[in-house]
């Protein structure tokens, strides 16, 4: 069980990495906020079902305005900003550069909120981390786009960081003791409730129904919102809130190996460097200090 234990985060990364390019083939059918609004209905009615089915404990009637806030911010903000910024024509590697300080904002808001000890090998675990990131996105040449990035997909962008840096503490915070079912059940109705409107104001229902759209549907259901999410809310539950997140880090060489594997990208000497950076970072991030090592250097706790 602690062997399995310990690949929970690497399950996780490999599957939340498809993320991008579940974005890549749905976008083309279905505009972005009402493709996030068929996938929440779809997993509500799933997870509804489990609950059901399970019979497992409903949430106590003091959680529910948390985990409703958590899956406006988890799973209505940061992938509504980054379905709507690509659909935008955002670079997509520049929206992984922005949502890839999370791990930084995060870090830093669990130091601020809830009294975590930063260290100074976790402080720089994750600034090599994000100069890995910067290296290996910077290497496949989505710095090198000519023209000015659109301003709402930019805006978007950071919403979709905000978003995720901010429920990720939320959840550490507040949802240590909810029952993962019912709480991931209310956190969709909480995303459902962002996307829905945005969808009823901006957008115009359209759809082509396609075979690689149909396909994409259920991995993101079942794969992302099902399975992904289930980890990582086990793993914010069990470890810090800037080590759990650390691991983010991976998303961006494992969705480039993916678009290798699927659109033939290649990968340059510069972006290859980055990933051994990115790996170093995550190294220093989640490792364990030993007890018998004697106290490390850290930043004082706040409060």
């Amino acid at each position: 069980m602690p062997t399995l234990t310990r690949l929970i985060p690497f399950a996780f990364v490999l599957i939340w990495s498809t993320g991008f390019i579940g974005a890549k083939f749905g976008l083309p059918y279905m505009e972005p906020f009402f493709l996030l609004v068929l996938r929440y209905a779809l997993v509500l009615a799933l997870f509804g079902l489990g609950l059901l089915l399970w019979r497992g404990p409903l949430l106590a009637a003091r959680d529910i305005p948390s985990q409703l806030l958590v899956g406006s911010l988890i799973h209505g903000a940061y992938l509504g900003g980054v379905f709507y910024s690509i659909s935008r024509g955002v670079p997509a590697g520049l929206v992984a550069i922005i949502v890839g300080m999370q791990p930084l904002l995060t870090a830093l808001l669990g130091w601020l909120w809830l009294n975590e000890r930063l260290t100074r090998a976790t402080a720089t675990g994750l600034l090599v981390g994000f100069l890995g990131l910067l290296l290996v996105v910077g290497g496949a040449g989505a710095l090198s786009q000519d023209g000015a990035p659109d301003g709402a997909g930019l805006v978007a962008t950071l919403i979709a960081l905000m978003g995720i840096s901010t429920g990720t503490v939320l959840q550490k915070r507040h949802g240590a003791g909810v029952p993962l079912l019912a709480g991931t059940t209310v956190q969709y109705a909480g995303a459902l409730a962002v996307t829905l409107p945005l969808a009823l104001l901006f957008e115009t229902g359209r759809v082509e129904p396609t075979w690689p759209l149909m396909l994409t549907m259920a991995w993101l259901v079942l794969g992302l919102s099902v399975l992904a999410i289930s980890l990582l809310m086990v793993m914010i539950r069990s470890d810090q809130v800037g080590r759990v997140t650390s691991y983010f880090y991976l998303v961006p060489p494992l969705t480039m190996l993916q678009a290798w594997l699927f659109f033939g990208e290649t990968m340059s000497a510069l972006s290859a460097i980055g990933t051994l950076l990115v790996i170093g970072g995550i190294y220093l991030v989640i490792r364990r200090t030993r007890r018998d090592a004697g106290p490390q250097r850290a930043l004082p706790a706040r409060g």
